[in-house]
């Protein structure tokens, strides 16, 4: 295979195993599935060796084809940042970025910000995805930037801290109107706590003292919902008690919509010392796009904190 069709059977052989399949792929670049087909037979024949396993209901790498994917997908996506850079060099950032953002810190904190920094960078487009997805393949997906509330777990990936995601106990005037104000943990048992929950286990809040002894309650009311905005709009409608990060009610708080309880306390409903991050991979760490979007993030989340 000549140099030019060699890079474009790579492309495409990368393409289909991010997509999954021959047609998605084909979907993908405005080819057949059986002209991808061709293109990777081609470039299998050239190696020496069989990349994909192919059959009727599935598609996989083949031992060799996990190995050369490894090794291709990165050096693709310099390619591709460095052809921006340079075909682009006097326009600034260009092309398309992809981030992937719970929809709390998606919908609240980046989503109002955002015609800000596109307008400071027009040539740029964001393709802003949002989701409650635990673990999120930024490779298979081709995602740019991930913006993951907790702790890193990955070592294989870049995480640049934001900020810290402190979580607080709030509640409206109006709910609070009429009620005795929870002073101590086990005053929630006379309230209606509505909670922020992925799975169907009681929720519980862990409270730590500035003596450091933490209590455990668990805590209970009308409404649990996976949904931060959702749980948010409740709260300012007076549905009752809630634990939300600092940065996703800063402005209700401000604005005196909702008020803080607990400030004698650490709350979290997990673990304490839980960060907002921006991940993405190594082979993004020289991207300019990338560095501007998280420089941006970071301002932002620091801003939401403060």
């Amino acid at each position: 295979m000549a140099g030019m069709e060699t890079l474009h059977a790579i492309r495409l052989f990368v393409r289909t195993v991010q997509d999954g399949s021959l047609s998605a792929a084909g979907r993908h670049v405005g080819l057949s599935a059986a002209s991808v087909s061709r293109h990777i037979n081609a470039l299998e024949g050239s190696l020496g060796v069989r990349l994909l396993n192919r059959s009727s209901r599935k598609l996989s790498l083949t031992e060799p084809g996990e190995v050369f994917y490894r090794r291709v997908e990165p050096i693709l996506a310099d390619l591709k940042d460095a052809s921006e850079a340079v075909t682009h060099f006097h326009s600034g950032l260009v092309g398309t970025l992809r981030v992937r953002a719970p929809i709390t810190a998606g919908t609240v904190v980046i989503a109002p910000a955002l015609p800000r920094f596109l307008e400071q960078y027009p040539d740029l487009k964001v393709d802003l995805r949002l989701s409650n997805l635990n673990a999120v393949d930024l490779a298979g997906e081709d995602i740019d930037i991930d913006l993951r509330v907790g702790t890193l777990e990955d070592s294989t990936l870049i995480g640049r801290k934001l900020s810290p995601s402190v979580p607080v106990v709030c509640a409206s005037p109006a709910y609070l109107a009429g009620r005795t104000i929870p002073r101590v943990p086990e005053d929630l048992v006379a309230h209606n706590c509505i909670t922020y929950e992925r799975n169907l286990a009681r929720p519980t809040w862990r409270f730590r003292a500035a003596n450091g002894v933490v209590k455990e309650l668990s805590v209970t009311g009308s409404l649990r919902t996976d949904n931060g905005v959702v749980l948010r709009a409740a709260l300012v409608q007076g549905v009752g008690i809630g634990l939300m990060p600092a940065w996703s009610v800063a402005d209700e708080l401000a604005a005196g919509r909702l008020v803080r309880l607990f400030t004698d306390y650490e709350v979290t409903p997990t673990d304490f010392g839980y960060s907002v991050y921006a991940v993405y991979q190594h082979n993004r760490r020289g991207s300019a796009k990338v560095v501007a979007f998280v420089d941006f993030l970071a301002d932002l989340f620091r801003r939401a904190a403060a």
